[in-house]
């Protein structure tokens, strides 16, 4: 006698989808043939624009703008969702900018303002 090591399990019904019935919350069956069937009108939903949820949707300036484009590009064409510091920097760069001024403070922490 030969024995099966493996046994195959088909758990889905033959006839699922070939049923013209639906149950409804009493039990009680509904005909559901095609020539009952009325359209169900859809609203058309305005697609959702790409919004970065930390940014509050503001209004940017053209070169912020200009900015997301480019890492939105560079992301799309690396695969990376998350790129590093230094791919940043190679975005930058390859959008034109240079260092020619010396560094400026953009932020300075309140702990460290001095009122004059």
């Amino acid at each position: 006698m030969e024995i099966c090591e493996e046994l195959v399990v088909d758990r889905r019904r033959k006839d699922r989808r070939t049923t013209t019935r639906k149950r409804v919350d009493g039990g009680e069956r509904l005909g559901t043939d095609k020539e009952n069937r009325q359209p169900v009108e859809r609203r058309k939903v305005e697609r959702r624009k790409q919004i970065d949820p930390t940014t509050c949707e503001r209004d940017y300036s053209g070169d912020e703008i200009e900015f997301m484009k480019a890492m939105d590009n560079y992301k799309r064409r690396s695969g990376r969702q998350f790129p590093t510091w230094s791919e940043v920097l190679e975005v930058l760069k390859d959008m034109g900018y240079r260092k020619v001024a010396e560094p400026t403070t953009t932020f300075v922490p309140d702990s460290e303002k001095v009122e004059a």
